[in-house]
């Protein structure tokens, strides 16, 4: 559900509504047995409202298809309503500690500023991108690995302010960290 409610909403924005949902539906039983009109007064204090109903869905799949049990089976799990190939991935990653790559806003700007990449909206989808952050992923230890790429981009490869090299740990390694010039930030 975490990975859900910060599709396109921000962490500080999730953390009090998480905590509420996750007392309210401790487990997919609970949220299976929800109506979507309580989900609504839930959930829409983080918008995007189409996403309440897909967890609406999902939970009525995942208690009538699974058992009440999220798969672990990539294919499975991007069956379900509202679940992206990043959801999945996160899901299995974080989840069950599997090797999953994790591609989204952040980790493409980590790697495209690495590599001295130029860094798009498309980038996501870009074969090369693909590629360098599957390559670069501790696959013994994938969910630790993500979660300090994903805490990096939050306290220090930062997009929409100047990112603090001078406190990155892998700056000797970096194309953009080492650069005189420091590109616009993204």
């Amino acid at each position: 559900m975490s990975e859900v409610m910060l599709h396109r909403t921000q962490a500080t924005q999730v953390t009090p509504v998480y905590e509420r949902f996750m007392q309210r539906y401790p487990d997919i039983s609970s949220l299976a047995r929800a109506t979507r009109q309580e989900l609504h007064g839930v959930l829409r204090p983080l918008g995007l409202h189409w996403r309440i109903d897909r967890v609406y869905e999902m939970a009525q799949e995942l208690d009538g298809r699974f058992g009440a049990q999220v798969p672990h089976d990539k294919e499975l799990l991007l069956s379900l309503p509202g679940i992206s190939e990043y959801i999945a991935s996160a899901v299995r990653c974080f989840a069950w500690d599997l090797p999953e790559t994790l591609i989204d806003t952040n980790t493409v700007r980590i790697t495209g500023r690495l590599f001295g990449l130029e860094i798009k909206d498309s980038s996501r989808r870009n074969r090369q991108y693909v590629h360098l952050m599957a390559a670069l992923l501790d696959a013994e230890h994938p969910r630790d690995y993500s979660y300090a790429l994903l805490d990096l981009a939050h306290e220090v490869c930062l997009g929409k302010r100047p990112p603090a090299c001078d406190q990155c740990p892998i700056q000797r390694h970096c194309v953009h960290g080492n650069t005189e010039a420091i590109p616009e930030y993204r």
